[in-house]
């Protein structure tokens, strides 16, 4: 059995190299980039789509079966949707965020010729000693903005800027291990199955292992509005996605633990897959949860929705307080590192 444990360094490394690289949904050339150069310092070559999604195939032990496991790189964020007269920048959701956890947060937004300015997500309502309504006021896209740390005062101040409808707002994930090997962090949905992708690359490497079967390693995008690994399995067999382990009430997932998902909003997972990845964790004593995901949707439903004619599972590592202020552990990542090792069956290279 691969002690995962012992790549503690490489995966806080990789999490904190991606976490460095800001990655809105659809703002994906620069996540891109690290990627491909992540990947050649591990010795391979990865490849890269029209839609920016990364790619490495690995070649198996044997034939008969083609596997492609994805992890996504896109994140939550926003965009400037408009500039107020007094220049308050205004904003649309990238993804589904849970907006109240936006106020207060700090942010970059990226403005035309690569320049990038710093600003806060506020409510109109900021101040207890201005406005009577400053805890009360529902937090929404129209009753919150953007305050730009520039003097400007009024909308064309904001132009002259580079700063224009459909200008990226990244947030700060704020990443932090504990002592206690708690990873908090926004935007571990879904970096940290990136960084279990990774991890698994630099198994094999290091301990000189292949893959079962031939199978593509896949880092999409768009993920988070819902077509990331739509073009990902056209010639594979099975779809293992990598993402968030929900954590919550009525689910039996804990952050320590890999969760397999037997069902999301979008409906059941392939049964013969997911009994397959149960008996994986049960025979490598691996720490598990089996649960269904009320409000949750994957790139195996992207790819099926696409027409992807393959089995689709869904792993990951347990995630509390998904879309907001997220927080997992190391144990967690240790067992999905573990669990998606036993799936692809790692064998020695002769």
């Amino acid at each position: 059995m691969i002690k995962t444990e012992n790549y503690r360094d490489f995966i806080l490394r990789s999490l904190k190299e991606i976490m460095s690289v800001d990655s809105p949904t659809g703002f994906s050339a620069a996540i891109s980039q690290k990627l491909l150069s992540l990947l050649s310092d591990m010795g391979y070559q990865g490849e890269t789509t029209n839609k920016r999604l990364v790619k490495v195939f690995v070649p198996g032990a044997k034939r008969g079966l083609k596997r492609a496991v994805s992890a996504h790189t896109d994140t939550l964020g926003a965009m400037v949707r408009s500039v107020a007269a007094d220049g308050k920048i205004r904003f649309t959701r990238l993804g589904g965020p849970i907006l109240p956890t936006f106020d207060g947060e700090y942010c970059r937004i990226y403005a035309d010729g690569g320049k990038v300015y710093t600003g806060t997500f506020l409510s109109d309502s900021c101040s207890c000693h201005v406005y009577k309504d400053s805890g009360t006021l529902e937090r929404n896209e129209n009753t919150m903005f953007v305050r730009l740390d520039e003097e400007v005062s009024s909308a064309a101040d904001v132009a002259a800027l580079g700063i224009r409808t459909g200008s990226p707002i990244a947030l700060d994930p704020k990443t932090t291990v504990t002592e206690s090997g708690f990873i908090k962090s926004r935007f571990l949905d879904d970096k940290a199955g990136s960084v279990c992708l990774l991890t698994a690359l630099q198994i094999m490497r290091a301990e000189g292992l292949r893959p079962e079967y031939d199978t593509d390693f896949c880092f999409t995008n768009y993920e988070e509005v819902g077509h990331g690994a739509a073009t990902v399995a056209g010639d594979a067999d099975e779809l293992l996605a990598v993402d968030m382990g929900c954590v919550g009430a009525d689910l039996a997932c804990k952050e320590t633990q890999v969760s397999v998902c037997v069902k999301d909003s979008h409906g059941p997972y392939d049964y013969e897959m997911v009994g397959r990845l149960i008996s994986l964790a049960k025979e490598n004593k691996i720490d598990y949860a089996a649960d269904v995901y009320p409000f949750y949707g994957s790139d195996v439903g992207a790819a099926w929705g696409a027409g992807a004619d393959a089995k689709g599972g869904l792993i990951g590592p347990g995630v509390h307080a998904s879309h907001g202020m997220e927080r997992t552990h190391l144990k967690g990542m240790y067992a999905t590192i573990s669990l998606l090792c036993a799936y692809l069956g790692l064998e020695k290279i002769k």
